[in-house]
């Protein structure tokens, strides 16, 4: 077998993701090699692979469903937003630049489709089979003309579509009709049917939609997958998602303790990896909630400033909104406060940037004795190593190259009080760290929180995967999926009036 199949969406957020690691999951699950494959990914949450490279948060955890090691391959075009206007962008896991929009997509783009289709026949070579995900909807037709993520890598690599769509926003006939009629005849031969996805109540009654979708298509409907909680891990974006107010799904079990103990995560601009907190919330009796206001500091056991893309703008933000001066009050109470890579740069006392916001000096919040100065080479490791009498790892991603001249040691960074300060993202998904963490935490705030002695991150994040995995199993027609990925689209597949514009 060598097959593949490309997983494309109604809109951003219709669940390529999720449904592309559960297909992955199912395949290996029957013996077959897989991987992931994005061609062009935008997110501020991102990996590094054990060679150095950084690739999208989404395509690491796909190659876990696939239980392959994450590679540059997987991900060969990486955006990094910067702002509304701009993004970095990473290829092959390294950073050649920053461009605006119209300069990546007015030519940059359309010259990477070779790098592109090198990577997807390399993957293609070494394994059975493999699984693309496509980026926001395959119907952008302003955009078509130098698409290297949906349409123009399966028209170039002859891959099957299958267009997933979310029904629990509504209009998903509409989306599934209007998605094909918007392509050009050569593309439609390619999308070979359809994903309903987040569906709610009796499968029944959505059955005659679905037939009249096929008489209207000549496209089948390729399984309905039901609305399931906790599955939207790793998330790709957090420039276009505000958090204001989400909540980190923590597990079901009680607290072992007699008290919970409450995390607040500041909704920073420009946020990258927030899902460092996963680990936390992961905790029976942690709930992790993301805020922006100084007032929803004030009964958090433990203030997580994390990540970001533009750490300047964000040391305003959290200025202009009153909430630094709150994280200075909570120092001088010696209440808990981490800070995460951009985070933890914040909390220092300078920072000197001519390279991502070009501010030159800055004064930080003066919390942590570390001075910080952005180079033009990103660090990009796995570092690993011991903190609190515990193994941890971790990995960096950043330009700020941070002098330490105080305090008491702290993986990378330092600690002074209750204010803690470290470059290295994932240091929480290590269980023994992150529970003696916790404890230090729950001892400071006052709180009676006990870390549950058998929580193992690792092995949750193996659930959910094979939770994505039964859905496709159990809601998909696996029959039909597998001679869609071994001998690609069905010949013969009507045209949809009235096409791709001219």
């Amino acid at each position: 077998m060598s097959g593949g199949l490309l997983v494309a969406g109604t809109t951003s957020d219709a669940g390529k993701s999720v449904v592309t690691a559960g297909i992955c999951r199912w395949l290996v699950r029957q013996g077959v090699k897989v991987a992931p494959f994005k061609a062009q990914n935008m997110s501020l949450n991102s990996f590094v692979t054990r060679e150095g490279a950084e690739i999208g948060r989404a395509q690491a955890m796909q190659a876990q469903a696939c239980r392959v090691e994450p590679t540059a391959l997987m991900n060969p075009v990486l955006l990094k937003p910067g702002g509304e206007q701009s993004s970095q962008v990473v290829l092959l896991g390294k950073p050649v630049g920053e461009l605006s929009a119209r300069g990546y997509h007015g030519g940059r783009q359309q010259k990477l489709l070779g790098t592109v289709l090198d990577c997807l026949a390399e993957l293609r070579g070494t394994y059975d089979a493999v699984i693309c995900e496509g980026a926001g909807s395959p119907a952008e037709i302003n955009l078509r003309r130098t698409d290297i993520v949906n349409m123009g890598i399966a028209r170039n690599a002859g891959l099957p579509v299958l267009v997933v769509g979310d029904i629990d926003r509504g209009g998903v006939f509409a989306s599934f009709f209007g998605t094909v009629a918007l392509l050009s005849p050569e593309d439609q031969a390619l999308v070979a049917g359809f994903l309903v996805n987040k569906f709610r109540g009796d499968v029944s009654l959505l059955e005659p939609g679905l037939d009249m979708l096929h008489g209207l298509t000549g496209r089948s409907t390729y399984g309905v997958l039901p609305f399931r909680h906790g599955l939207g891990i790793d998330e790709e974006d957090g420039l276009r998602v505000s958090l204001r107010g989400t909540v980190r799904e923590s597990s079901v079990s009680p607290p072992v303790g007699e008290d919970v103990l409450r995390v607040a995560v500041c909704a920073i601009p420009l946020m990258s990896n927030f899902t460092d907190v996963d680990a936390l919330a992961a905790e029976p009796g942690v709930v992790v909630r993301f805020v922006d206001r100084p007032e929803e500091l004030a009964d958090a056991d433990l203030v997580v400033v994390p990540g970001t893309r533009g750490t300047v703008r964000a040391l305003e933000w959290l200025r202009e909104r009153g909430l630094a001066d709150a994280l200075v009050r909570r120092a001088s109470e010696e209440r808990p406060v981490l800070g995460i890579c951009g985070g933890f740069q914040i909390l220092g006392e300078h920072i000197e940037d001519e390279v991502e916001s070009r501010a030159g000096s800055v004064d930080g919040l003066g919390l942590l004795p570390v001075r910080v100065r952005f180079a033009r080479e990103k660090t990009l490791t796995r570092p690993v190593g011991e903190a609190l009498g515990e193994p941890v790892e971790g990995y960096e991603i950043h330009h700020g190259v941070a002098q330490v001249g105080g305090g008491e040691a702290f993986l990378d960074g330092c600690r002074v009080g209750q204010t803690w300060g470290t470059h290295w993202h994932g240091s929480l998904e290590s269980d023994g760290f992150r529970q003696a963490f916790l404890r230090e935490v729950a001892a400071a705030a006052g709180r009676r929180f006990v870390p549950a002695p058998d929580t193992s991150f690792a092995a949750l994040r193996e659930e959910q995967l094979d939770r994505l995995g039964d859905l496709i199993e159990q809601h998909a027609d696996t029959d039909a999926l597998w001679r869609l990925i071994e001998s690609g689209a069905p010949q013969g597949l009507p045209f949809i009036p009235p096409g791709a514009p001219a």
